[in-house]
């Protein structure tokens, strides 16, 4: 199977960031943190693992566990960090990792935060892949992004944001694809020595099936996933446990975003991690 960050691949599965992409049990790195306040430079270690590393509702360790981290620097509106994981696409391209790079500022405005970034997202060491046309094509991908979060003064502990992410030459070179994505948080009262919160998320991912990117090898250029899930903080630990889906559906035979349905069909998802110093 390609990664779903890889797109339309004749006879295989083909492509799906973010999101973040990246570290996302949901979130987890600098990209998608609140920035501190003042001109304070930052570093900070994050590690932890997933029973499924989901990428915009498609699995990316062909439904097997994967190991995680990233490494963040801040200062002030400004950050950047490396995050990285394993991956599987059952060869098809071969790879065994994806790491991200990515960089941005975020601009406040009252209770409004503004997120504009860029993110490379690279597969050291895998083999170029094929895309929809049986054209030869780099895996590895940039995606520019820009957003806002907004925590609501009418809800006390809400949080809210929607964020745009385009890639002028998506995975396997296969041309611009969109993906719009909304995410909302809520906190909830301390449980003993928990903090726990509920978040969820749906976004759109759009391509143009006449530069390469296909879903399902059909004549569907889009599609959409959602997740939502609850959220346990103690001390410097995070435990998320998450159900995911999509409106993918398999259409054999071959061609498809997904080599199963179980790649890119409702499963929930448990991810633990801790944050350093």
């Amino acid at each position: 199977m390609l990664p779903i960050k890889t797109a339309a691949l004749a006879g295989v599965a083909l492509f799906v960031s973010a999101g973040a992409a990246l570290a996302d049990g949901y979130g987890g790195s600098a990209k998608d943190a609140q920035p501190e306040e003042g001109r304070k430079l930052a570093l900070s270690i994050t590690v932890g693992g997933t029973s499924d590393y989901i990428f915009r509702g498609v699995s990316q360790t062909f439904e097997d566990p994967a190991a995680q981290g990233s490494i963040d620097l801040t200062y002030g509106i400004f950050y950047a960090g490396v995050w990285s994981s394993n991956v599987d696409f059952n060869d098809a391209p071969k790879a065994n990792a994806e790491v991200d790079l990515y960089a941005g500022i975020k601009p406040v405005w009252g209770p409004v935060t503004f997120d504009l970034g860029v993110i490379y997202y690279a597969y050291p060491g895998a083999d170029d892949g094929v895309n929809f046309f049986g054209n030869p094509g780099q895996v590895d991908y940039v995606e520019l992004k820009a957003g806002y979060s907004i925590v609501s003064p009418w809800i006390k502990g809400l949080t809210s944001g929607t964020t745009v992410y385009w890639s002028p030459d998506y995975s396997l070179e296969t041309g611009d694809v969109f993906t719009l994505e909304s995410v909302a948080s809520y906190a909830l009262p301390q449980v003993g020595i928990f903090s726990p919160s509920i978040s969820g998320a749906f976004g759109t991912v759009y391509g143009d099936r006449d530069e390469g990117f296909s879903v399902g090898g059909t004549s569907d250029d889009k599609y959409s996933y959602w997740n939502v899930g609850l959220a346990l903080a103690v001390e410097k630990f995070t435990f998320d446990f998450r159900y995911w889906d999509t409106d993918i559906d398999v259409v054999p035979p071959g061609g498809t975003v997904c080599a199963s349905q179980g790649l890119c069909d409702e499963r929930f998802v448990f991810t633990a991690k801790v944050t350093l110093p």
